[in-house]
């Protein structure tokens, strides 16, 4: 009986834990599901589909004053989550007059980030960084007067190119609720788009 006394004293502070205990995780589950109501919706596209896009826009051909001419093609798409950016490394040929006619071949190797056009819903190259332009069995000098090129091949080969075009399909989930694609995040599984609200006319 002594026992059962003790545990009957015992009761009201076993009773208050337990509903202490009870209401922490109904707060718990509350912000839970609060979170998720509040994340924002997205859409992600995989390294595949861009690459895919990208190599739609090759072999491309630039001639520099009829003294060079430079050959893009076979673009290998890259993700860079560390850097919030993509990459791309296309194979060059280079030949004209102030090769000797002759042929090198090289890789221009690149860094981007990505814009959204609206009115065509596409993906863009943009805020371009050339890491290298690299050729094969050039002598020194005729490297670096190459390189010098770089830039501007890189300009004209990527700058606002479009890398991936949105579909009604994409975006069927969203239309009707007054969003477009936002803030980009390169991960290593593709590109997540995040979805925001559309301006107010």
């Amino acid at each position: 009986m002594k026992n059962i006394g003790n545990c009957g004293r015992h009761l009201p502070a076993r009773r208050l834990w337990l509903g202490s205990a009870l209401s922490l995780a109904l707060v718990m589950v509350g912000c839970a599901a609060s979170d998720r109501a509040m994340a924002q919706p997205s859409h992600t596209i995989s390294a595949g589909q861009i690459q895919e896009a990208v190599a739609q826009k090759f072999p491309r051909k630039y001639s520099f004053s009829g003294l060079m001419n430079l050959a893009l093609s076979d673009p290998q798409i890259h993700l860079r989550p560390e850097r919030n950016r993509l990459n791309t490394v296309l194979a060059v040929v280079a030949s004209g007059p102030l090769l000797q006619a002759r042929n090198y071949q090289g890789a221009l190797d690149v860094d981007f980030s990505l814009r959204y056009e609206a009115s065509d819903r596409t993906l863009r190259a943009t805020d371009l960084q050339v890491n290298g332009l690299r050729m094969e069995g050039l002598n020194p000098q005729a490297e670096s007067m190459l390189q010098q090129y770089g830039t501007t091949l890189a300009q004209r080969s990527l700058q606002e190119v479009v890398l991936y075009q949105l579909t009604d399909k994409d975006l069927a989930l969203v239309n009707g609720l007054g969003l477009e694609p936002g803030k980009f995040t390169v991960t290593p599984k593709g590109l997540v788009i995040t979805l925001q609200n559309k301006p107010v006319p």
